[in-house]
């Protein structure tokens, strides 16, 4: 919520300043105001936009409204991040020079440092894709956009911020480095694609590595973004699958609080994990590590994900004792013939609109174009910048090219943005991919035409590595495992000590040399990370109450049992073997199981024939009587019913386990409401028919009828959304039903949550029981009233039976009990409110005439 907050406040500075200008009457549009903006630019016939993050932190000066406010600032240079986008420069400098690919076209780019700050990140987009010209006099607005694409943000929260906006006009943006899952969605981000691969990949690439240790206990820490958010959603559900427990999870804070990071370093000391796993970028991981230092807080195996596991940052030799030996997951290196001299060559520049190098040369050389001196990070400096100083023999991560890999990725975007615009120019008018056959006009460029031909490029870079899209707009999934081992200045140097590639031919994700990995520990090994060791012969397990199931004690076997491994085992039925334990669950495969599926298929049909019955005799009195757009949602939602019963059945898992509760509970009161709005017009109708309720009906026509059903249901789903976002169901096995068997269940997550999700039902269905009871002795012809009194009754005496008879059932049976409860009382419903309609249209077809109906109390009198 607070980021898409800040999204409307950026769009309405962005708009406010850079708006539709005023027309003069010389017909012409003049830009109202600019965005002071650090960036880089040069001309050409078709601009490509660039985001980078060359500046850690954005200082927002204070507003007093008194005055206009002062533009934000930007402090502490990221050298790297400086290469990142000198690499963009060289690529596009590069492909000018290269006469197979876009000949005859000169591209020009402009890039924008985004300051990590996602308000500035939307300045500068919004400042790419509407241009830069002072004035603008083509008011018909031909020729190529100010921007074709942009390379860039390298930040999941503001790809995702700027994607929403830009992506409804499907300008092309290719991230380098933005790896949140959501960003996949094509539905959201239609024109979003990386050359990074998404986190979805990097969580199990991480995972991979835990397991390849037997890690099964890890603390979690995660930034305060997107990024870090989606990604530890990601890990708790992938660490679970294997078998792993998370000791504790930790919000990194986005403010640095030193409050809040002095408790965190309180939480990891006292937990007994030994490996920390860390989804952050380095912005928001520096304040804690600076607290590591101060603490002295060492004996902990540190994993890094891929946003700061080639940090030059944390590389210095007061880290060395504290983060030495750290696991990273780091994205493909690769190497770019003539980078480092192109690096070399560059020269600061007079132009205000390339003030990011003047920038880059005082932080660089330690010196100031400005004549009085000004302050650097914090450092007064007073040598004045000559221009002519002499970046050989400077030694920065600027001029480091041994591990591109950022950089290596701005590299790919740019050659992928140029062979999708080459394609483009290439296609041949009357074979064109567009309606009519027609090609695109470079003249006159749509952003969604180069979209097209983007989703589709494929091409090999100069280093070997092959460039192209999934439908997702995601690159190939392969990754380094990175160590950082002591370098002999005292420093930390990063070492590639493996591989973790999904498309591996042999099926072997992970490859690892663990002879060169270093060991920041007394005796240079793997640290043990465990809740509970596992238990040795002659014990067994038996679970810690209130704890994840990586915490066990290790009590003595009885007399006459006994146990010779570490793996859980049970005699066999003739008592002269032991044998792994069984697995126990409902199963499709199991008879009862079957007898259940069978039965929610057969309710599921039978639904399915009265809904074809009374859709063939929808206007006959019978079926329009008491509003025939409710029999039919009601309809809807018992076939719902019995069909939520199939996710009760099978292997419980994660999907399964959130999944199951949710639909129940949302189609059972879709069929509650339903019910209750009947029994409600039932009485509105006999009301009206009395001269003192005319206007009975006048409140309670068939639009009030719908709006009910819908408050009443986004109810439940609103209940069943925050159960699931705070302590949502998961699978669990269970071995404290019976010592022979693991049961494999669905753990509830929070009790609350499931008794306010059967609560709201059973309000609802004791209301309906109410009102349908106190209508039962209206005359015959409002006498639905009547059967829907007896449903509820069958209803309500299902439920009241389900309650001590799930609590006393074991294992799999719980399971049973429930679906039968959620069978009999959508049978109850079916049965007795339709049944009766059913026999009269079709075995008394006589009888389903309104003079028959309305007048059935005459007759019997």
């Amino acid at each position: 919520i607070e980021m898409w907050i800040t999204v409307n406040i950026c769009l309405y500075l962005s708009f406010k300043c850079i708006s539709a200008a005023s027309i003069h009457r010389s017909g012409t549009c003049q830009l109202q105001g600019r965005f002071k903006l650090n960036g880089m630019y040069q001309d050409g016939d078709v601009i490509l936009g660039g985001l980078f993050e060359v500046h850690f932190f954005t200082v927002f000066p204070e507003l007093s409204f008194r005055t206009e406010p002062e533009p934000p600032y930007c402090e502490k240079f990221d050298m790297e991040s400086f290469q990142q986008a000198q690499t963009m420069v060289f690529a596009i400098d590069e492909i000018n020079k290269n006469p197979n690919l876009l000949p005859n076209v000169t591209l020009g780019y402009h890039l924008y440092d985004n300051c990590v700050m996602l308000g500035m990140a939307f300045r500068a987009a919004i400042s790419l894709v509407s241009g830069t010209e002072e004035r603008f006099s083509n008011l018909n607005c031909t020729g190529p956009p100010p921007v074709i694409g942009i390379v860039g943000d390298p930040g999941s929260t503001p790809s995702i911020a700027i994607s929403s906006v830009l992506g409804l006009f499907r300008v092309p943006i290719v991230s380098h480095y933005a790896t949140c899952s959501c960003l996949s969605d094509r539905k959201k981000y239609p024109s979003f694609f990386r050359t990074i691969p998404s986190d979805a990949f990097q969580v199990r690439a991480m995972v991979q590595i835990l397991r390849h240790f037997g890690w099964t206990w890890v603390g979690l820490l995660y930034s305060d973004d997107d990024y870090g958010i989606y990604a530890s959603v990601s890990f708790k559900q992938e660490i679970q699958l294997f078998g792993g427990c998370v000791a504790f999870s930790e919000i990194l804070p986005h403010d640095n609080n030193h409050k809040d990071i002095r408790r965190i370093i309180g939480v990891i000391q006292a937990s007994t994990a030994r490996v920390v796993v860390v989804f952050s970028t380095s912005s928001y991981l520096m304040a804690l590590m600076d607290e590591v230092v101060l603490q002295n807080l060492t004996g902990r195996q540190w994993i890094a994900s891929e946003a700061w596991a080639t940090s030059p940052v944390f590389h210095t030799s007061r880290f060395l004792p504290f983060l030495g030996g750290t696991l990273g997951i780091a994205i493909r290196r690769g190497e770019i013939q003539g980078l480092q001299e192109f690096l070399l060559r560059l020269c600061p520049s007079n132009d205000p609109r390339n003030n990011m190098l003047k920038i880059f040369w005082e932080n660089m050389f330690r010196c100031s174009y400005k004549t009085g001196g000004m302050a650097i990070d914090g450092e007064q400096v007073k040598k004045v910048c000559t221009g002519q100083e002499d970046l050989i023999i400077t030694n920065t991560p600027y001029t480091d090219v041994s591990g591109l890999r950022a950089a290596y990725n701005v590299y790919k975007a740019v050659y992928a943005l140029a062979h999708a615009l080459h394609d483009l120019m290439q296609c041949e008018e009357g074979s064109g991919p567009f309606s009519g056959n027609r090609c695109a006009d470079i003249t006159n460029l749509k952003p969604w035409q180069l979209v097209h031909y983007l989703q589709k490029v494929n091409f090999t870079i100069g280093f070997g590595d092959h460039v192209s899209f999934d439908k997702n707009g995601d690159a190939l999934a392969i990754y380094d495992v990175l160590n950082w081992q002591p370098n002999s200045d005292g420093s930390i140097r990063v070492y590639t000590v493996g591989v973790v590639n999904e498309g591996a031919g042999n099926g072997k994700v992970l490859s690892l040399n663990e002879d060169a990995l270093y060991w920041n520990f007394q005796f240079k090994k793997p640290p043990a990370s465990v809740c509970s060791e596992s238990c040795p012969p002659g014990t067994r397990q038996a679970m810690r109450k209130g704890l994840p199931v990586c915490c066990f004690d290790c009590l003595p076997c009885r007399d006459g049992e006994i146990s010779n491994t570490t793996d859980e085992f049970w005699s066999n039925p003739y008592k002269d073997q032991c044998v792994p334990k069984e697995v126990e669950f409902l199963s499709y495969e199991d008879p009862l199981g079957i007898s259940l599926t069978t039965a929610s298929l057969l309710g599921t049909c039978i639904c399915t024939l009265i809904m074809v019955i009374f859709a063939h005799h929808r206007n006959t009195p019978i079926v329009r009587a008491n509003n025939s757009e409710l029999s039919f949602l009601l309809l809807l939602s018992l076939k719902l019913c019995f069909l939520c019963v199939l996710l009760f059945i099978g292997r419980p898992q994660l999907w399964t386990c959130q999944l199951r509760h949710a639909l129940f509970g949302i189609s059972f009161v879709l069929c509650m409401s339903s019910i209750l709005v009947k029994t409600m017009v039932v009485i509105a109708v006999f009301k009206s028919s009395r001269p003192e309720g005319k206007g009975a009906m006048k409140w309670f026509g068939v639009a009030q009828q719908r709006c009910t059903v819908l408050v009443l249901t986004a109810l439940q789903v609103v209940i069943c959304a925050v159960w699931l976002s705070t302590a949502s169901p998961t699978p669990q096995k269970n071995n404290q039903y019976t010592r022979s068997k693991i049961v494999y269940e669905c753990a509830i997550g929070s009790v609350a949550g499931f008794s306010m999700l059967l609560g709201y039902i059973g309000l609802l269905a004791s209301v309906s029981f109410l009102l349908a009871f106190l209508a039962r002795n209206l005359p015959d012809n409002f006498n639905e009233a009547k059967f829907i009194t007896f449903s509820m009754l069958i209803f309500c005496a299902v439920w009241i039976s389900f309650v001590p008879a799930y609590v006393s059932s074991p294992g799999k049976y719980a399971v049973a009990v429930e679906i039968f409860a959620i069978l009999a009382s959508s049978f109850g419903l079916l049965v007795a409110i339709f049944a009766p309609k059913c026999y009269i249209i079709l075995l008394h077809p006589e009888r389903n005439t309104k003079k028959a109906i309305m007048g059935r109390e005459t007759q019997n009198k």
